[in-house]
């Protein structure tokens, strides 16, 4: 389901932008307008960007290899690292080279009407988008707050869209100012201050995707709940006495490693033991359905005093 709807968004806004990037650039060219110009080449880095997570998901599904016996869902954090680089570069940097180029040489803007009329449907049209973006991660973020669920998201798509249609909607309004203040006032200086801070606006975009999307790509544990969960069940399994130590990681966005060292009887026979261990499996898997790979070692329990101390993620 959240995969669905990761993809119900990303399609969303694919089309917005690929819209909104062909009226973008036909305002630039009529008014001559720096921020619209700046604004269209971000359309088109969004478009660009939003094909690429589509296509980072379709790869993510490859069934495993003997080459990559894991499969190969971390694709999707590839491309979605991708986009950062690109969010960075087309847009950001484009925005802050237009935007000086501007200030350098300011020359009267032509049909402004026009690059209003533009922004105005453009801003309508991504705030449709943001909508989706919003309802369909507000169906998996639960009670975190929007900060917290972009950094703590492990399925990359939902944030990286988040982001960039927030960064939109922001983009636009300056725009919108950049234009409307040079009309205003009659010193086109103001639609290259606007494009100036449209670029600073996606480099800072850009390097919080990259930043977090470096972390899912080194290799996140579950979240705490979930490894309190997970924990929980061991535990709570006849025949283990305590969790010697768990660890966790992110081997996609919806396929958990769970790997634990487990203290058992050391009078209990074999059998017994391979009972307790698929029946510890089965309890992860019935409490979280995306621990798909689980590695649980029994072992003697040397320490019998000790409370779970190497509980980790």
């Amino acid at each position: 389901m959240a995969a669905e709807g990761s993809t119900k968004a990303v399609v969303t806004a694919l089309v917005a932008n690929l819209g909104i990037a062909v009226s973008k650039f036909v305002a630039a060219a009529v008014t001559g307008s720096a921020s619209m110009l700046a604004e269209g080449v971000h359309s088109v880095a969004d478009s660009t960007n939003q094909a690429l997570l589509l296509v980072g998901g379709r790869r993510a599904r490859r069934a495993p290899s003997a080459l990559h016996p894991f499969g190969y869902a971390r694709e999707r954090y590839v491309y979605a690292f991708i986009v950062a680089i690109i969010l960075f570069t087309l847009g950001g940097l484009y925005a802050l080279y237009e935007g000086y180029h501007k200030i350098s040489d300011p020359h009267e803007l032509t049909a402004p009407l026009i690059a209003v009329a533009v922004l105005v449907i453009a801003i309508a049209l991504e705030s449709y988008a943001m909508y989706t973006a919003v309802k369909e991660a507000n169906k998996v973020r639960g009670n975190r707050g929007w900060v917290s669920f972009v950094r703590h998201a492990r399925a990359p798509e939902l944030p990286v869209i988040l982001l960039e249609d927030a960064g939109a909607l922001l983009g636009l309004i300056f725009a919108l100012c950049g234009v409307g203040v040079s009309v205003l006032t009659g010193n086109a200086i103001f639609d290259g201050i606007a494009t100036l801070c449209i670029g600073v606006l996606l480099v800072a975009i850009a390097v919080v995707l990259a930043v977090e999307t470096k972390s899912l790509l080194i290799g996140e544990a579950a979240l705490p709940e979930q490894v309190a969960a997970i924990h929980t069940e061991l535990v709570s399994t006849p025949g283990v006495d305590r969790v010697i130590h768990l660890r966790t990681l992110h081997l996609g966005p919806e396929e958990l490693l769970v790997v634990a060292k487990i203290a058992v009887g050391t009078a209990e026979p074999g059998a017994d033991v391979a009972a307790t261990i698929d029946d510890a499996e089965a309890r992860i898997r019935l409490a979280l359905p995306t621990a798909t790979t689980i590695y649980l070692e029994p072992d003697i329990d040397r320490q019998p005093t000790r409370t779970d101390a190497h509980l980790t993620p």
